[in-house]
């Protein structure tokens, strides 16, 4: 981990797994079933997952192959939060927060693109999923926990971002998670 990603850590602290879980549960909660929200939360099920096969992985062609499951995964999620849902967030005044969105997923793709360099057997790529890991939960947290909840109380034509999600997800990924 570089000494940057060292200072990152220590500004913006991770949150604990309950304060994630419980962020999560709340989403869920009202997020309507088969609509963008609920997609994005099982996506974000799906991420999760991948991130446990990464960890779980103990030979070097199982990280990798784990590690291009996860990279496709969060393209496709990515994709879609950025051509649909992040352009939304800031037309319903959440300008910063769309913003803040677009910086963290580039910050995380240029992360992945360096995981890639690092031999598979190394602790040093362990520890750079372990980097990865903590921003990309940290973002979740963020999206479950305000940002996804103030668009869907703000948003107009929910069904057309429903659509739109799902189009932009399936361009990238195919119909599934």
């Amino acid at each position: 981990m570089s000494v940057v990603d060292k200072v990152l850590g220590k500004i913006t602290p991770m949150p604990n797994e309950q304060k994630r879980a419980e962020a999560t549960a709340n989403a869920r909660a009202v997020a309507s079933t088969g609509g963008w929200l609920w997609m994005v939360l099982d996506h974000h099920d799906a991420i999760r997952a991948r991130f446990a096969a990464c960890r779980d992985a103990e030979s070097a062609e199982d990280r990798v192959a784990a590690m291009k499951e996860l990279a496709v995964m969060l393209n496709a999620h990515s994709a879609a939060e950025e051509v649909v849902l992040y352009p939304a967030l800031a037309q319903a005044g959440e300008k910063m927060h769309a913003g803040h969105a677009y910086s963290e997923q580039t910050t995380a793709k240029m992360q992945m693109a360096e995981w890639e360099n690092i031999a598979p057997s190394t602790p040093e790529w362990k520890d750079k999923l372990a980097h990865i890991e903590g921003a990309v939960l940290t973002h979740m947290y963020e999206e479950e926990s305000s940002w996804f909840l103030h668009l869907k109380d703000k948003a107009d034509r929910h069904e057309h971002l429903t659509d739109r999600y799902r189009e932009e997800f399936e361009r990238y990924c195919g119909t599934g998670t």
